[in-house]
């Protein structure tokens, strides 16, 4: 494998909403570039990036994927991308790593929420957007150009756009060179003369790029306002610049599947797109744990940050960049955050699945590893005079939860190490084993991300699980206050059984028993005190509602009997427990509901929808604020759980995927009866079925 230098690697990261075709423009580039020799279709099943099954099945990218390819004397290493929110994670691995970002949208239905958030994802990042099936009849070039300024703003340049798109007169106008071009099948590019009905409107792309490149230098800004053209070398200055800083994001235009455009792209990345060497400052967390900005260099110690961990039947691969210095063969870092020293016994680097080992990687390249024991994602990994860790990447919580339930008896211990290993390669993964409500909950950031997740349990470590709606942990309490007496009394024959209290039980504030005792003259002997409390809270354990615990009460045994020779802390163990049943029943027990302080961010015109559906699910408005993101909005409101077990699903659906929310527990109050009424049927049903 050839060896490159920092200054010639490009790190590109494909963003964008699902289906605009990400996977296919990886495809092309690869095919052009000769790194494949055939070109794939996201359709057939046979593309580079998708090669897991689940991809394969499902048509659609689940993973980050990794290739890399040569072109005109530059490595240029490409991450794709899922386009669904479900795999949001995936998403934000590839930007912490990547040096420059290309959103491709398609020319037809334009501009999508997907596009729009990973936008925002991508921070300050150099940014270019490639606007693909150009070919498509349906094709509109200038209203996703359009609506493309209108949403990000006049950074948004023309540099390669079409004419004629979606039929056969076809072709490309380079704002740039001011040249025409036309495209054969096999991607190459051939000058043509641009015709005059395209004139005029090339003329006004001119003006936008000529505009747009002016902002990056107060000399070009000059030459515009006095209307003198720009130079072409003034012009590749302003762009690469531009791109640089983030004041420019060129727009190109193609088809993926018809090879258009590609190449023109291609040589754009190579010749413009920054270098990691373009990049040498970044921010990273020293030995005290305080956040500071290094210079990182091609010299010096090695320092590698894991993005990604792939596991499979065959074991584990860790992805990573180098951050500094270079990654040779067989030498031994230390994990900065698990403290273990690691070799890197082999490198890899790979196009899709296909690997090639090399002997080293310069710093700004990536690769993989195999067979770390003690590293998972986020982990930096440096020669031992590195003294810096790099940030962890910032997963989006999960909060959709649903139970799984085992298809075969036995499958718990299968789930549990599988949903661990999984866990090692998506970390928007969750899973607890829920003491409350007896089942195993599982956390995903979505449907489809909680469908491939057991598709996968099932796939790789034979465990089928369904998924249903998890229980809600209730809890019962009392409302007012009564005295009860109970006695346990068995005759034997020989010692018998004896235990005779006299309990007050009352509402308390604590969730758990409040025991008091003011027995007068030994009525009740001090030794078995302790058997009383007992037995109460063990009766706690379950109440008479509907089954579930119960807490803020209190208990003064004040008065009872005992045996002398019957008498035992088993007796008045039980005897506490008949009381506490019959105290529940006098006491006005109710039901109580956990409910959760919830922050929701939206899109401040889609806060009256928000508030009313929150209204319905018995929800209270605390507060409503401008957030500090621009259009947005943030609602703080207290809602019962029980209504918030599928909400993950609806917010999405009601604001396009722009909204996400906190929420936590805070306490427990009284359940409304009627609903209260519906919880105690379902449970006196289940208990029979039992």
């Amino acid at each position: 494998m050839a060896k490159f230098q920092s200054s010639q690697i490009r790190n590109i990261c494909l963003l964008g909403h699902g289906g605009d075709g990400k996977t296919s423009l990886t495809e092309a580039m690869l095919y052009l570039a000769k790194a494949t020799d055939r070109l794939g279709k996201t359709s057939d099943g046979n593309t580079v990036s998708d090669f897991d099954p689940e991809e394969i099945s499902r048509g659609i990218s689940i993973s980050t994927s990794l290739s890399n390819f040569v072109w005109n004397g530059k490595k240029i290493n490409i991450l794709d991308t899922p386009g669904y929110l479900d795999f949001v994670g995936e998403i934000k691995q590839a930007i912490s790593v990547t040096d420059s970002c290309i959103f491709v949208v398609d020319a037809k239905s334009g501009l999508k929420v997907g596009t729009e958030l990973c936008w925002e994802y991508a921070g300050n990042l150099p940014k270019a957007v490639f606007v693909n099936k150009i070919d498509d009849e349906n094709a509109h070039f200038e209203n996703v150009f359009n609506s493309l300024r209108e949403t990000f703003g006049s950074s948004v340049c023309p540099v390669f756009v079409p004419f004629g798109e979606g039929t056969p007169d076809m072709g490309f106008y380079n704002l740039l060179t001011e040249k025409a071009y036309k495209f054969d099948k096999a991607g190459k590019a051939s000058e043509c003369e641009l015709p005059g009905k395209f004139a005029d409107k090339m003329e006004e792309f001119k003006q936008i790029i000529s505009e747009s490149l002016a902002e990056t230098s107060e000399d070009l800004m000059e030459k515009f306002f006095a209307e003198e053209p720009f130079t072409h070398e003034e012009m590749i200055d302003a762009l690469n610049k531009g791109l640089y800083t983030g004041t420019i994001a060129p727009v190109f235009a193609g088809s993926a599947t018809s090879l258009a455009g590609v190449s023109s792209l291609m040589d754009m990345i190579a010749s413009s797109f920054v270098s990691p060497v373009d990049r040498e400052k970044h921010t990273a967390i020293d030995d005290s744990g305080n956040a500071t900005e290094i210079t990182l260099a091609e010299s010096g110690e090695t320092a590698l940050f894991v993005f990604k961990t792939a596991v499979d039947n065959f074991g584990k691969k860790s992805f990573f960049k180098v951050m500094n210095g270079t990654l040779k063969k067989d030498v031994i870092l230390l994990n900065k955050t698990s403290g273990q020293s690691e070799k890197i016994a082999r490198i890899l680097t790979c196009v899709g699945k296909k690997e090639t080992e090399t002997d080293e990687l310069a710093y700004g390249d990536m690769g993989y590893t195999v067979k770390l024991v003690n590293t998972n994602t986020c982990a930096t990994l440096a020669s031992n005079g590195f003294t810096y860790r790099f940030p962890e990447i910032n997963y989006p919580v999960p909060y959709l939860c649903m139970a799984m339930v085992p298809k075969a008896k036995g499958d718990e211990d299968k789930i549990s190490s599988g949903i661990a290993k999984l866990m090692e390669e998506d970390r928007t993964i969750k899973y607890e084993n829920s003491m409350e409500t007896k089942q195993i909950c599982l956390y995903g950031l979505g449907e489809a991300h909680l469908s491939v997740i057991t598709s996968r349990l099932k796939s790789r470590f034979g465990a089928s699980v369904d998924l249903e709606t998890p229980k809600v942990a209730y809890r019962e309490t009392i409302k007012k206050k009564s005295s009860v007496e109970a006695k346990h009394k068995k005759q034997t024959g020989g010692h018998g059984q004896y235990g005779h209290v006299k309990i007050e039980f009352s509402p308390g504030e604590k969730e758990e028993l409040e025991f008091t005792e003011t027995v007068f003259g030994g009525a009740v002997p001090r030794n078995y005190f302790p058997a009383v409390e007992k037995g109460l809270q063990e009766s706690m354990a379950k109440g008479i509602l509907a089954g579930y615990p119960v807490i803020r009460i209190k208990a003064n045994l004040f008065d009872g009997s005992y045996h002398p020779v019957d008498s035992s802390e088993m007796a008045f163990k039980l005897a506490a427990n008949m009381a506490f049943k019959e105290g529940m029943k006098q006491c006005n027990p109710v039901l109580l509901e956990p409910i959760g302080s919830l922050k929701v961010l939206i899109p401040t015109s889609m806060s009256g929808d928000i508030m009313g559906d929150l209204n319905k699910r018995r929800g209270r408005i605390m507060g409503m604020n401008e957030a500090d993101k621009k259009g947005y909005t943030v609602i703080e409101a207290e809602v019962p759980m029980a209504e918030m077990l599928t909400y993950a699903i609806q917010l999405r659906a009601m604001t396009q995927g722009r909204g996400s929310y906190t929420f936590e527990f805070t306490r427990y109050e009284e359940t409304p009866s009627e609903v209260a009424a519906k919880v105690i049927e379902t449970a006196k049903k289940n208990a029979e079925e039992e």
